[in-house]
């Protein structure tokens, strides 16, 4: 056989599959999600409105639409009934040797976990669904995360392919509201708004808590000196002294790198109090000062402190120079320079293509905070025209089930290889 040339042939040969033996095993586009069977879900365009203002108002929710009882209702999208029964059965099928199939190992996702649960107080390092980092860096999970939702913990690299295949075409056949087995822009635009909405409402659920736990005298309301003093024991100093020594004002006798965490942490939670200001930060405020993305005054205090560090000539603003300059370092071998190679090649991109708005060659603190902004409708379609390209070998402007089998490493974080001889094995 004479080897195919380029990428995407090159990803159809590790793939090795057909679109007869993809027909063979997705006859029929089911909805089902992890709870059991539902209807199909509607996608609606929703207004403009900022995050806090969407999970507050779900009916707002850019995704909407009728679903069935748990586990007791099914929408089968054909008009041949006996194939529907046909596809019904074969599903069934399926789903039991999931069950019996060897479970996923999640043991980084615990590890993971346990971390957080361990700096809980602490904000998160890494925002969700958010395409920058809080020190400026580029969001390498971003299109995992807004893809794959909650579900992203199932693809871990150890898990077993058969089932991460089907879980795969799951996804697909929710993206593909029109059940043509092809996922236009329109369709992943929605479905990166959904997945982005489903982390806000993480955010949220994880946030009541750790509210509690810096809360003592739960009276809804927490002051800067009950912060420090929760993280100061979180770092393991003794909370009772601490509570004390704040109280007399004495020198908390911490190290440098602790202090300098505290003044950071600080200038945070003056931004996160709304006015008129009083120090003292609701569960909603508390919110934001661990989810930036969720404020547009701490979203332009994240762009402010992004800027701040990248910018080298004071201007406020940011060329292209400064957007893709190296960290500080030195080089030491060549897979290092590959490394750094990409590292500009992708922010490059991301400079042109996504966050220079208007193309002048500068990117503004506004630019910037549109780009940031997660739930950004227009981004949103940009990021699933991005996402369909990577992917699209026939050019139709449309994902379809072989390209993202093919391209699985790009959409789940695993390669899920060998899948020819995997639906060989299953019918």
């Amino acid at each position: 056989m004479v080897p195919a040339a380029g990428p995407a042939a090159a990803a159809a040969a590790t793939a090795g599959g057909s679109r007869a033996e993809l027909e063979q095993w997705q006859p029929l586009f089911l909805a089902v999600t992890a709870e059991g069977f539902e209807s199909q879900a509607v996608h609606s365009p929703a207004p403009r409105l900022f995050p806090e203002e969407r999970w507050q108002r779900p009916e707002l929710n850019p995704v909407r639409g009728v679903t069935g009882a748990r586990g007791s209702t099914i929408r089968i999208l054909g008009k041949d009934r006996e194939a529907a029964l046909r596809c019904l059965w074969l599903l069934s099928v399926l789903l039991l040797t999931s069950v019996s199939a060897r479970p996923a190992n999640h043991s980084a996702v615990r590890e993971r976990a346990a971390n957080r649960d361990e700096n809980e107080i602490l904000p998160p390092d890494h925002l969700n669904g958010v395409k920058m980092e809080m020190d400026g860096h580029l969001n390498k999970e971003f299109h995992q995360e807004v893809f794959l939702g909650k579900a992203r913990e199932e693809f871990d690299e150890d898990s077993e392919p058969r089932r991460s295949r089907r879980k795969l075409m799951v996804i697909f056949s929710k993206v593909d509201v029109n059940a043509d087995r092809r996922i236009s822009a329109k369709e992943m635009q929605h479905w990166i708004m959904e997945k982005t909405a489903e982390h806000f409402q993480e955010a949220v659920r994880e946030n009541r808590l750790h509210f509690r736990a810096v809360d003592p005298d739960g009276d809804g309301r927490v002051s800067w000196d009950e912060y420090r003093v929760k993280f100061l024991a979180s770092k393991g100093h003794n909370e009772q002294e601490v509570a004390e020594r704040i109280k007399n004002n004495e020198d908390l006798k911490v190290d440098e790198e602790t202090q300098e965490v505290l003044e950071n942490l600080k200038d945070r939670w003056y931004q996160a109090d709304n006015p008129p200001s009083d120090l003292l930060l609701t569960e909603e405020e508390f919110l934001s000062f661990q989810h930036p993305e969720h404020s547009r005054g701490m979203l332009q205090f994240m762009v402010k402190e992004i800027v701040r560090d990248l910018d080298q000539d004071g201007d406020k603003r940011l060329s292209l120079s400064e957007f893709i300059s190296l960290p500080v370092g030195t080089v030491e071998n060549q897979q290092a320079q590959d490394i750094d190679d990409n590292w500009v090649k992708d922010r490059k991109r991301e400079f042109e293509e996504l966050i220079d708005a208007n193309h002048d060659g500068i990117v503004t603190p506004e630019e910037l905070e549109e780009y940031m902004d997660p739930m950004n409708e227009y981004n949103a379609l940009n990021e699933a025209k991005q996402m369909i390209a990577i992917a699209d070998e026939n050019q139709n402007q449309h994902l379809e089930p072989e390209e993202i089998l093919k391209y699985s490493e790009f959409f789940t974080g695993s390669k899920l290889v060998d899948y020819a001889r995997s639906v060989h094995e299953e019918f």
